[in-house]
C-alpha cells in the first residue's frame, strides 16, 4: 500500500474531504478516514504516517479510544495532532498523556496553519 505522509481521522464528511483537500494542494500524500475503527484498520494494512491529525470527537471510536488502541508512545515517528471544535481541557490532557503532541482548535484553523503545521513537524524531525 502507498505511504500516506498524513492520515486525517474526522467523521465530519465535509471536514474530512476539506483537510484532505487542503494538505493534498500543498504537496502531500494524504490518507483520510472517518472514525477511529477505519483509522485502526487503515493503519495495519499500511506504514505508519508521519502526521495523524485526530479529531477529539467522534461517533463510535472518539479520539481518546483511538489513542489507547494505537498506544502512540510505540509509534514514535508519528506525530499526532489532536483537533477539536470543543475545548475539553480534560480530554485534551488525556489525549496528551496517551501520546497526541499537539492541539488545534478546528474552529480558528485556517488553512494556511494547518500547512504550517505540518511543515513545522517535518522540519523539526529533519532536525
Amino acid at each position: 500500500m502507498n505511504k500516506a505522509e498524513i492520515l486525517v481521522i474526522e467523521d465530519d464528511k465535509e471536514l474530512n474531504e476539506a483537510y484532505k483537500m487542503i494538505l493534498e494542494s500543498a504537496g502531500h500524500n494524504v490518507a483520510a478516514v472517518r472514525g477511529g475503527e477505519e483509522a485502526l484498520q487503515y493503519l495495519e494494512g499500511s506504514e505508519e504516517p508521519s502526521i495523524i491529525f485526530l479529531d477529539l470527537k467522534m461517533q463510535g471510536m472518539d479520539g481518546i479510544e483511538f489513542l489507547k488502541q494505537y498506544d502512540a508512545p510505540k509509534h514514535s515517528d508519528t506525530t499526532v495532532i489532536l483537533f477539536s471544535n470543543y475545548d475539553h481541557q480534560k480530554e485534551v490532557d488525556e489525549a496528551f498523556a496517551l501520546g497526541a503532541e499537539r492541539y488545534i482548535l478546528k474552529a480558528r484553523a485556517t488553512p494556511g496553519e494547518l500547512i504550517r503545521t505540518v511543515k513545522n513537524i517535518q522540519n523539526n524531525k529533519k532536525g
